[in-house]
């Protein structure tokens, strides 16, 4: 039976045929270096494009093997001042390829030296020289943040790598401090991204009435093209960074230079672990000025309590020793008074022979006025009692 149908490498081969016949030798292309990697095996892999203010038009990939990498890209350094890098627009003199493999690929032979800025670049000024002179660059830098950054709300794709390795590093840090973590989608390349990024900024400082005022906003990429990242160069995402009243921080994750919303930004590094790190520090840094205060409020508090110890011990001492002195005192008198009693003891009047007289009550008698004759009196002696009666005066 005949076949009604191509096999894919039978498809591959036409449209190869045509490829070549389309552009059968060196063909002259200008276009914008979207990106450049330059292999530890010598050969340079490029990315090629072409776009308009917001929409990439085409895009090819290229490449400069390693028996002219070399030369070429060095005597383009020498020529212009600087390496090959993306944002570049220049002619490219070039091979058209095609591979069953790896489709339509330009073998780079040469470069026009005489290079011109890329529409991104430019782009990328023009936005930024409006910014500054509106004023737009330095608000955010107004802006504090709270010494202890709890809640976080986060602009991201929900699936990008970028927004899990920072969330992921951020809460399993190792000093197990907490963070309140809100998600805000938004696409985050493209024509839509800046209109998407704007709404999400709005939906995070504007939220329903019970949610909590974010500490801070974080808009988190992790990486990509020139062309995936141009979204960040756009002016009305930049001044919607600029004058939103919380705390922006952008982690974008690209080499290159930074785009207008990285300045425009409270603050930015370059990728979402670094953010992370960031926030953890911030934190880190309170905790440690909170136990240095704890340290030093133990230190008073011991000093104090050191200082007042020292004073009652010598009050202690004040006390006891003026104690001891008003007992001593107390002891010599009661000492004399003992001795005094002790001498007045009729006792021993009577142990030095002398008697005493008392009348039949008790009461001594001292004088002979003081007894009448008939009264009964008690003559007493060391070693006993008479009883008599008195029988008159003389």
């Amino acid at each position: 039976m005949e076949r009604d149908y191509l096999e894919l490498l039978e498809l591959q081969q036409i449209i190869r045929d045509g490829v070549e016949e389309a552009v059968p030798g060196i063909v002259r292309v200008r276009a914008e270096v979207a990106s450049v990697q330059q292999k530890t095996n010598g050969h340079c892999y490029l990315e090629l494009c072409q776009s308009d203010e917001r929409v990439q038009l085409a895009k090819i990939r290229a490449v400069i093997w390693r028996s002219r990498a070399v030369s070429l890209l060095k005597e383009f350094a020498k020529e212009n001042g600087a390496p090959l890098q993306p944002g570049m627009a220049l002619v490219f003199e070039g091979r058209v390829n095609y591979s069953e493999i790896y489709g339509v690929t330009l073998i780079v032979e040469g470069i026009d030296f005489s290079t011109t800025m890329g529409e991104a670049e430019l782009r990328r000024r023009r936005t930024i020289e409006k910014l500054e002179m509106e004023g737009l660059l330095e608000l955010q830098k107004e802006l504090a943040l709270p010494s202890v950054p709890y809640c976080l709300a986060v602009i991201s794709a929900p699936d990008a790598a970028g927004f899990g390795d920072f969330r992921r590093h951020l809460l399993e840090n190792e000093y197990g401090f907490a963070f309140d973590v809100t998600l805000f989608e938004a696409t985050m390349q493209g024509e839509s991204a800046p209109e998407s990024i704007i709404a999400a900024l709005r939906e995070c400082v504007a939220g329903p009435a019970t949610a909590a005022t974010p500490d801070a906003i974080l808009i988190l990429r992790g990486g990509g093209s020139v062309l995936d990242l141009a979204c960040f160069d756009d002016y009305e995402l930049c001044a919607a960074i600029a004058r939103c009243p919380v705390p922006v921080f952008t982690a974008i994750g690209h080499d290159r230079d930074e785009h207008a919303a990285d300045l425009v930004a409270n603050s930015a590094v370059k990728t979402p672990t670094a953010l992370a790190d960031l926030f953890i520090d911030a934190v880190a840094a309170e905790d440690e000025q909170i136990t240095s205060y704890a340290s030093r409020l133990k230190l008073a508090f011991t000093s104090k309590l050191a200082a007042q110890t020292a004073f009652t011990d010598k009050l202690q001492h004040r006390i006891v020793f003026a104690l001891n002195h008003v007992l001593t005192a107390a002891d010599a008198r009661i000492s004399k008074l003992e001795t005094r009693i002790t001498a007045a003891d009729p006792r021993l009047l009577l142990k030095r022979g002398y008697t005493l007289i008392t009348n039949d009550k008790g009461k001594f008698i001292k004088r002979a006025a003081d007894a009448n004759p008939g009264d009964a009196i008690r003559v007493l002696y060391p070693d006993g009692t008479l009883n008599c009666t008195v029988n008159g005066k003389v």
